[in-house]
């Protein structure tokens, strides 16, 4: 008797900004790789999640959330998702069911199809544990509408609900392969430096008000791991203006010591390792509006 065929792909992850592309991808998972945040446009560059179970390894691509770039990192992050999605094998599109599609839903579908028209397409309907019952069937058939071939399915990333049939779907919309794309005990490519850096950026999403996030990077100067028990982090939080900096340091550097604390608990969780993290703060004016800045920061095309 033969055994089954062993099926993997690359699955471009996308969606417009703020749907939960980087929660449902860690819930698939079962573990963090993304940073999450209520803010719109937190993803900023491809990660990739790789799922491996007996016979079948998904290679998430998380992208950035769709929308209309407007300076030199928004047209680095649509860069990022047209690649993603022309080197798919399968496409899982993602939305936020519990409110009706908008005129920039229909473009980022348009965005897909364009760049990934042959691909398989499944649609997860996120969020539908805050959809209204009087809401279901409008807004279900609403996004259903936009990609009428592909397959479908109400889900819950914070809940957990219906995760076993999406990756079901996802299996069955991968092509056969000879062998793994990636070792079986590999879940991201994101360097652990990188990683850190995330992290770190992820905390002040969630610690800062609205007007400063957007504007928000993180360069990490030093990571060095040549101690046995300790893993030394030295970065720098890039802000655009003074008046952030002050935010983000806080009244006697309290902000900023929140911000520390919290990235060095998920570093550790992440490492399994004691961190010293040392954060600075630096103002790069207009950085985002700069190629050159934005390169160096690490919003570079991949090679």
């Amino acid at each position: 008797m033969n055994a089954e065929p062993l099926k993997a792909g690359f699955v471009a992850v996308v969606g417009r900004p703020n749907v939960g592309k980087s929660s449902l991808i860690n819930a698939l998972l079962g573990q963090k790789i993304a940073i999450v945040s209520a803010k719109p446009q937190t993803t900023r560059r491809n990660q990739l999640g790789i799922l491996t179970d007996p016979g079948v390894q998904i290679v998430f691509v998380d992208t950035p959330g769709l929308h209309e770039p407007r300076n030199p990192l928004g047209a680095y992050m649509m860069d990022s998702a047209g690649r993603a999605l022309a080197d798919a094998d399968a496409v899982l599109w993602i939305v936020d069911v519990s409110v009706a599609p908008t005129g920039g839903d229909r473009h980022a579908v348009t965005r897909v199809l364009e760049a990934a028209p042959r691909a398989p397409k499944v649609l997860a309907l996120n969020k539908s544990d805050k959809l209204k019952p009087a809401q279901v069937l409008t807004h279900t058939a609403a996004y259903r509408a936009m990609l009428p071939d592909a397959a479908w399915m109400l889900v819950s990333a914070t809940r957990g609900d219906n995760l076993a049939e999406i990756r079901a779907m996802l299996v069955a919309a991968l092509p056969e392969s000879p062998a793994l794309l990636y070792p079986e005990d590999e879940v991201t490519q994101t360097h652990l430096r990188d990683l850190a850096g995330e992290l770190i950026r992820e905390a002040a999403l969630h610690a800062l008000e609205q007007e400063v996030p957007h504007g928000i990077a993180v360069d990490v100067i030093d990571y060095d791991e040549s101690q046995p028990d300790e893993v030394r982090i030295s970065a720098e939080v890039i802000v655009e203006r003074d008046t952030h900096k002050a935010i983000v340091i806080g009244k006697g550097g309290t902000m900023l010591q929140r911000i520390g604390t919290q990235a060095r608990r998920e570093i550790e969780d992440l490492l399994g390792a004691h961190v010293y993290l040392d954060l600075h703060v630096k103002v790069e004016p207009g950085w985002r509006d700069n190629a050159r800045q934005v390169r160096r920061l690490g919003y570079r095309p991949e090679e």
